[in-house]
């Protein structure tokens, strides 16, 4: 029997709990799949299965999400695998196959035996479908057919089925900007992207974000938690925890905002940090060549600009007493030590400590 799993990568986690919640499975449905029967789905009528399908092969790249629908006359499975990877996989319709099978075998081994051997015994429907949201065309087959060789000869007589593709990054912005719900924003948000675009994204979804009940922003907030910190570097990564964990659904404009200072604050680092390479690559070659390039005056101005910079965009203007401190500060060397221990003040206490410990050893 299957064992339930847990997904092995932090996106297919926040995918999974996402779609754990049979309204946003729903949603995905009546949104993206533009077939009579989706209509006429009832949240009621769905039932989650919890276990997952996915054989030991392929444990370590993938993840799925199983439910049960039950009506008068029809019992129907949907199987969506989660493809949240960075290439095209071309077997995907026998990788299907076999989680299909996996699923009627189980079904079949758990149905009593005088039930299964009645002439009236139906297995299931499934329906098959991929969640993809890499950045290159989906150029698989669809149907299983089209990867068995020579199948046109004896097309009536071979296996056959065609999956239902989400290529979340084939979706129209917005196509999903009109959708308004919270699956369709969280396909806007996946899509391939700057993280400057994302928040201008977020921007543009925060009406449909502050009307989801609490239930439903607790589910997007942590998907967002684990696709914005995916983007970020490892220090700003608690910081994205904590301003996403503490929000409520009317508070969505300071999430935002917060997560915006994030970025920016992110992009500082990157600045400084490219600074701090650049003075060490500039003292080396200095050496090399019998020149004090590291200890020119203009280095020292560059980096003082950079430290005031990232202490005013981190702290505002009660840091102001600290840039003032740092223009005092002269050796490079120190001011180096000082930009690179910054990047771990989380209070203008603790950027006021190092800045003095600066000074000392300067």
């Amino acid at each position: 029997m299957p064992d339930k799993r847990q997904p092995h990568h932090s996106h297919d986690k926040g995918y999974r709990e996402l779609l754990s919640s049979k309204r946003a499975f729903l949603e995905l449905l009546k949104t993206f799949v533009h077939e009579e029967w989706a209509k006429d789905i009832d949240e009621d009528s769905l039932m989650r299965v919890e276990k997952s399908y996915i054989l030991q092969d392929f444990s370590e790249k993938e993840a799925d999400i199983v439910y049960r629908l039950k009506t008068k006359g029809n019992d129907v499975i949907f199987y969506v695998l989660l493809e949240l990877q960075s290439t095209v996989d071309y077997l995907m319709p026998f990788r299907l196959l076999l989680y299909m099978v996996e699923i009627w075998r189980d079904i079949y081994n758990n149905t009593p035996e005088d039930e299964r051997e009645r002439k009236g015994f139906r297995l299931p429907v499934i329906i098959p479908a991929v969640l993809y949201n890499g950045a290159n065309n989906w150029t698989a087959a669809l149907h299983f057919k089209e990867i068995l060789a020579g199948y046109r000869q004896f097309e009536k007589h071979v296996l056959d089925f065609r999956y239902i593709l989400f290529d979340v990054n084939r979706y129209q912005v917005e196509e999903l900007y009109r959708a308004a719900n919270l699956v369709a924003s969280v396909f806007a948000l996946d899509q391939k992207m700057s993280a400057e675009e994302l928040v201008r994204r977020l921007w543009k979804l925060a009406g449909v974000l502050k009307n989801l009940g609490r239930d439903e922003f607790r589910q997007f907030a942590a998907w967002l938690s684990h696709v914005f910190k995916a983007r970020l570097p490892e220090p700003l990564r608690e910081k994205v925890d904590k301003i996403v964990s503490e929000v409520n659904p009317w508070e969505v404009d300071v999430m935002i905002t917060n997560l915006e200072i994030t970025l920016e604050e992110m992009q500082q680092q990157a600045e400084m940090r490219g600074l701090v390479k650049g003075r060490a690559e500039g003292r080396a070659e200095g050496r090399a060549e019998g020149e004090a390039i590291g200890e020119a005056r203009g280095k020292v101005e560059a980096t003082q600009d950079a430290i005031c910079k990232y202490l005013r965009r981190r702290f505002g203007d009660a840091s102001a007493g600290l840039q003032q401190k740092v223009r005092e500060m002269i050796s490079l060397e120190v001011l180096d030590g000082v930009m690179e221990e910054l990047f771990a003040a989380n209070t203008l206490e603790e950027a006021r400590a190092i800045i003095r410990d600066g000074i000392e050893r300067g």
